[in-house]
């Protein structure tokens, strides 16, 4: 039955429509858990990599492993390391503790899944810092160059960790996040309800 032709508006009315109901697939929450693993996982390897650092041959060799990163450098490098070298040199026993204390605190996170959007982002930030600097931003890239570094990939897994809200899935951050309130960007998982 249609309306006649002179029929205010606000009278056609289009058939209801069922509302939609999402429901998670079971492809998604097989994705979601393979990067809970992966999560877990990659902070069992920076626990490893943690405890090397609190060794005393770390500390004590802070500032040659950055030095370590100067040779065949194009200036430009060079000057970027050697800004960091001469800011360690204020203390690197205290610079040495400092990353130390971040490669433990990430490992922490990573394997509990706790404030996973803080810890990916710090984990984004740290990898950076090491690649561009320890490692020479992969360099020097010439004949027979074959690798860019090991940190970067962390930065890249750090990032995928992130997209992909790790910390849902065996992981704290379900349950913590509405509990922080206004902070609960932090972790990864809902926000209020």
């Amino acid at each position: 039955m249609q309306p006649a032709p002179d029929a205010p508006l606000d009278t056609i009315r289009s058939p209801p429509v069922a509302p939609r109901v999402v429901t998670p697939n079971l492809a998604d929450e097989w994705r979601g858990q393979a990067f809970g693993v992966l999560r877990i996982v990659f902070g069992c390897i920076w626990a490893i990599d943690a405890t090397f650092k609190w060794q005393p041959a770390f500390q004590t060799g802070f500032v040659t492993y950055l030095t370590g990163a100067l040779d065949g450098q194009p200036a430009m490098v060079k000057a970027w390391i050697g800004f960091w070298i001469d800011i360690v040199k204020v203390d690197p026993h205290v610079f040495a503790l400092i990353v130390a204390a971040s490669e433990t605190a990430l490992a922490i996170a990573l394997i509990l899944g706790v404030l996973s959007n803080l810890a990916d982002l710090g984990g984004v930030l740290l990898a950076l810092v090491i690649w561009s600097t320890a490692e020479g931003f992969g360099g020097p890239y010439q004949a027979g160059s074959t690798d860019i570094g090991g940190a970067i990939i962390y930065f890249l897994v750090f990032i995928a960790l992130f997209l992909s809200q790790s910390g849902l899935h065996f992981g704290l951050d379900r349950r913590l996040t509405p509990s922080l309130g206004r902070w609960g960007w932090l972790a990864s998982g809902p926000i209020g309800r």
